[in-house]
């Protein structure tokens, strides 16, 4: 059985190991913090009952998708076919990470969640950077399809196949792209997010207005404002910054989004962003 380790137990990591381990990988879920993987694993578990309870999974299922999946501290990479990494998005940390492993296991697929950071980097710290590869995946992981793989300058063609047959039998759609800043789907979403919030802050119209103009006119599933709260305010306003400095001032962060942040108003995580939130549903703000 392929084995795969996933480091990393914040949200991003808790459901792509729980995609991993219901698409039949044996599964290692790790961090090196243990109250952080203590929530991880009490999430993930509790997204596979919901499954159940919502008819979209069996019982049986279940059970064997909990028991391909190990929850651990520490991890030895040398029997590992793929790690993917999902730590905060530090390019040092994702470095760091990514070139003890490929040291220790030259056979391992070297994937990186970032949304923006740059893949090649990345790779040229490692002793073998043709096996590193970005695997972007969305939030959340076990429901979104889709799967961003971005080429580095170093990849070879075999781990770029490599790659996307993984993301086939995950059961979701890849596209390949070029490691450029913000990749394809970051760099056109926070875009869009970055205007929203500046019609926001003008008085176009209000949070949830712009977002049903946009779930109903343009068919998008979700409006880039609850987007935003739910992929973080802080996470999106370290992209705007990034893109800014690669690309230029069209996704400057607006006032807004910086005095949101400073205010410890981060979206769901934190209950409030440019909407309060009590567990899952979101309620509209009269103001921000």
């Amino acid at each position: 059985m392929t084995e795969i380790i996933v480091v990393g137990s914040g949200t991003m990591g808790t459901g792509i190991a729980e995609v991993t381990a219901h698409a039949g990988f044996s599964t290692t879920l790790v961090d090196v913090d243990t109250a952080a993987l203590q929530r991880g694993m009490e999430r993930l578990l509790a997204s596979l009952r919901r499954g159940v309870e919502k008819g979209k999974l069996s019982a049986e299922d279940e059970a064997a998708a909990r028991s391909r999946i190990r929850f651990e501290t520490t991890f030895d990479p040398s029997g590992a076919d793929i790690l993917i990494e999902a730590v905060p998005e530090n390019i040092e940390l994702k470095k760091q990470l990514l070139s003890s492993v490929g040291a220790k296991n030259e056979a391992t697929l070297l994937a990186t969640n970032t949304s923006s950071l740059s893949v090649t980097e990345i790779a040229a710290a490692c002793v073998r950077p043709d096996r590193v590869i970005g695997l972007h995946f969305f939030n959340p992981a076990p429901v979104m399809q889709l799967v961003e793989v971005v080429r580095a300058e170093q990849t070879s063609a075999g781990n770029i196949e490599r790659a996307t047959e993984l993301v086939k039998r995950l059961g979701k759609t890849s596209v390949v792209v070029r490691d450029v800043p913000g990749f394809a789907t970051s760099r056109l979403g926070i875009i869009l997010g970055m205007e929203a919030i500046r019609m926001l802050e003008s008085g176009v119209a209000s949070a949830a207005d712009i977002d049903t103009a946009m779930e109903l006119g343009y068919r998008h599933p979700m409006g880039p404002l609850k987007l935003t709260d739910l992929v973080g305010l802080d996470v999106r306003l370290a992209i705007a910054e990034h893109l800014t400095k690669e690309l230029g001032p069209q996704f400057a962060p607006p006032p807004l989004l910086r005095r949101l942040v400073r205010a410890g108003k981060l979206g769901k995580k934190t209950g409030e962003g440019f909407y309060v939130w009590s567990g899952n549903d979101a309620q509209k703000k009269p103001t921000v």
